[in-house]
């Protein structure tokens, strides 16, 4: 009955066919002329021996056979220390005669030549056929043991010219036809084997390299998730853990070692208890549990416990923990309900702009009839709001597109420092953050291409975040600028807050995503795509400055900026000038 050959795996043989021919083992080959070597250096050093006892015993008169013992030994010596292990090939050839040819020659003419010892040589006929069969093909196998056949047959014959016959002629001819036929089987069958070893080893090298490969894009796969994956044993000792799952784990303080007991903290108890519910239920389990972490807020995780199968009857099982993060869990999914909402925004916008239009136009032509100073104010601040809601509108269809690659160079041009100071000076008021804030500008012009309204967007932005997290001593919210070589400013905007999560800093700069429930999570977005649109970069880095005398490590935002060409060519002053250091008490 047939059956359906098994579908190829990824790294199968099926794949990895064509390296096949790569596959052959050297070494492999190197042992099995090696041990032929052997055997032929131990039956010539046994023949030499053999027949030196003989002739000086006085039991043999026969100096050639001695002498023929002797060089076979010189011979094999030779071969093994000198010869390079290679295959005989399919045919007869140079390495054939070298090898097989010698012996059935030495073999030869020791039973040709032997006197009335009674030792009959035939035997050994099996080592030449074997090495033929072994390292050769099943053609020159064959042959070698045709070329036995025909030399018993003919020695039988020889024997029998030169003697006189008897009745005991005729069995010595059966025996010789039989020895050649047990030569002809031993020959098929060493060369069946032989083929069918090397077959299997050639699989089992080709298996072994496909479990290999497999095995290390599992590992990279393991490594690069963004789910956390644990391997734990039913004593509750993780044996591998991802790089996720040990920043889910383990504090960004401590360095957890590779394998480490889940029973050793408390707050990794939940899922000690689901690895052994899944252990005692022989089932796969599925809870959202909190792992509480000390010197870190709790984290929820939504843990998933599969059970490996055991390695043999009494192997022991392991238990698969796959966990993830439920605050971008939730994140991913406030991004795409915010994602739809933000398309939606885009849509009204494009039909707030038609009223508002249509109220700003009705607003000057009002404007133009109006002789009281009251309500000449009432229209002014109507189209002040106007003009500020136009702006707000234009801002989002502005982020909804692809920016120009062309707006850095059609925005205005504006002195950096003095901008800066403007509006951290109307920040600070507005806020109330005088005493928080400080600046250090430098007395240099600055020039670049950037929007005043959108460069105080991202300023205050960045001000409105420092506020929340920074301390409220004096200079924990600084702002400076800087020359970055000959082409490039920069501004950065630092404050004493505490590290960020890693989770949190992975995605700061996405849309949608925020840390806290109520924010929306586009300002930073906002702030990144304003700045791509004109040119310029923003990063986050941790960062240490100067507060009240003490260096404090912070949250840094550096915007980088392309200075404009007409700046570069001027003769720019010294860095190192007195700056502008302000302090807002």
């Amino acid at each position: 009955m047939d059956t359906a050959a098994p579908a190829p795996s990824w790294f199968g043989p099926a794949v990895l066919d064509k390296e096949m021919h790569q596959l052959d083992d050297p070494q492999e080959f190197g042992r099995l002329w090696q041990g032929f070597m052997t055997a032929r250096l131990t039956l010539g050093l046994v023949l030499m021996l053999l027949q030196s006892t003989l002739y000086f015993a006085g039991n043999s008169h026969s100096k050639v056979m001695a002498l023929v013992s002797a060089a076979y030994f010189a011979s094999t010596l030779v071969s093994k220390l000198w010869i390079k292990p290679r295959p005989l090939g399919r045919s007869f050839n140079p390495a054939w005669g070298g090898l097989v040819g010698l012996d059935l020659l030495v073999f030869s003419l020791l039973q040709l030549v032997q006197d009335n010892s009674g030792i009959n040589y035939t035997p050994l006929f099996a080592l030449p056929i074997l090495l033929a069969s072994v390292l050769g093909s099943l053609r020159l196998a064959l042959g070698t043991a045709a070329g036995v056949t025909v030399l018993l047959l003919g020695g039988t014959l020889w024997t029998y010219l030169h003697n006189t016959v008897d009745a005991t002629t005729t069995p010595h001819f059966v025996q010789a036809a039989l020895s050649g036929v047990g030569y002809f089987a031993i020959a098929l069958l060493a060369n069946q084997l032989a083929s069918r070893l090397a077959s299997e080893g050639q699989r089992a090298r080709l298996s072994q390299l496909a479990a290999t490969v497999q095995r290390q894009v599992n590992e990279l796969v393991i490594e690069s998730l963004p789910d956390g994956v644990l391997i734990v044993d039913d004593r509750g000792c993780v044996r591998a853990a991802n790089p996720a799952a040990q920043q889910l784990l383990v504090s960004q303080r401590a360095r957890q070692p590779l394998v480490f007991d889940l029973r050793s903290e408390t707050g990794w108890r939940p899922l000690l208890n689901l690895t052994r519910l899944s252990f005692g239920t022989g089932q796969a389990q599925e809870e959202d549990v909190t792992i509480r972490i000390e010197g870190q807020g709790p984290r929820r995780v939504r843990a998933r416990a599969r059970l490996a199968a055991p390695l043999g009857a009494d192997g022991e099982s392991l238990c698969v923990l796959f966990l993830q993060d439920q605050r971008e869990l939730e994140a991913r999914m406030r991004t795409e309900k915010l994602a739809s909402m933000g398309r939606m925004s885009t849509a009204v916008a494009h039909e707030i702009r038609n009223p508002l239009a249509a109220i700003a136009q009705a607003n000057a032509l009002l404007e133009e009839d109006l002789e009281d100073p009251r309500l000449k104010q009432l229209t002014a601040m109507v189209r002040q709001n106007t003009k500020r809601l136009e702006k707000i509108v234009d801002d989002i269809l502005d982020v909804s597109r692809v920016p120009p690659h062309d707006r850095a160079l059609a925005a205005p041009t504006l002195a950096l420092n003095e901008s800066i100071h403007q509006i951290c000076l109307d920040w600070a008021m507005q806020s109330g953050s005088q005493q928080r804030l400080g600046m250090r500008l430098p007395d240099q012009a600055l020039q670049v291409r950037f929007d005043t309204e959108h460069l105080r967007r991202v300023l205050v932005n960045l001000l409105d975040n420092a506020r929340r997290y920074a301390s409220d001593q004096a200079e924990a919210i600084q702002v400076s600028s800087c020359l970055q070589g000959e082409h490039h400013a920069t501004v950065s905007v630092w404050s004493d807050g505490a590290p960020m999560d890693q989770s949190v800093e992975r995605h700061l700069f996405e849309p949608f995503f925020s840390s806290e429930s109520r924010s929306s999570g586009l300002g930073l977005f906002i702030c990144r795509e304003l700045c791509e649109g004109h040119g310029a970069s923003i990063l986050h880095q941790r960062n240490v400055r100067s507060v009240g005398g003490q260096p404090c490590e912070g949250n840094e935002f550096v915007i980088t900026f392309a200075r404009t060409p007409s700046a570069t060519g001027d003769s720019m002053r010294d860095t190192t000038d007195t700056p502008w250091q302000t302090t807002l008490y």
